[in-house]
């Protein structure tokens, strides 16, 4: 029985937990919430609906390794006094975790391509 625990995240599969996170709703339901398995149900059933299976405690995963990374990397550029590196995804973090403005695509940052699905954004590691 494959629950798919080790299942690595395609990048498309990351832009649809990233545009769901991104939603006003979750991050309100999200913030100071302790016991979250609500919010990563409604999650995993969203992505249920664009055709991802992931269950609750791997999208809280992710969630969280990318809330880490993230804020490791801020640390760590922030320390040194230049980005050096940056994680994939980097733009679209840092857009929900600094809570832009939402614009007219109704994504916060200049980069819209999230939720049209065009890669121009950062998506490389570098």
């Amino acid at each position: 029985n494959d629950t798919g625990a080790g299942k690595h995240w395609s990048d498309n599969e990351v832009r649809a937990l990233i545009n769901i996170w991104s939603d006003e709703k979750i991050q309100q339901m999200l913030e100071g919430a302790t016991r979250n398995k609500e919010i990563f149900e409604e999650i995993a059933r969203r992505l249920m609906k664009r055709g991802i299976d992931r269950d609750w405690k791997q999208c809280r995963t992710k969630y969280k390794n990318l809330k880490y990374e993230y804020r490791a990397l801020q640390k760590e550029n922030d320390h040194l006094g230049n980005p050096r590196r940056k994680m994939r995804f980097y733009d679209e973090v840092d857009c929900i975790l600094r809570r832009q403005p939402l614009g007219p695509s109704g994504w916060g940052c200049e980069s819209s391509s999230l939720l049209s699905g065009t890669k121009n954004f950062s998506d490389e590691i570098k």
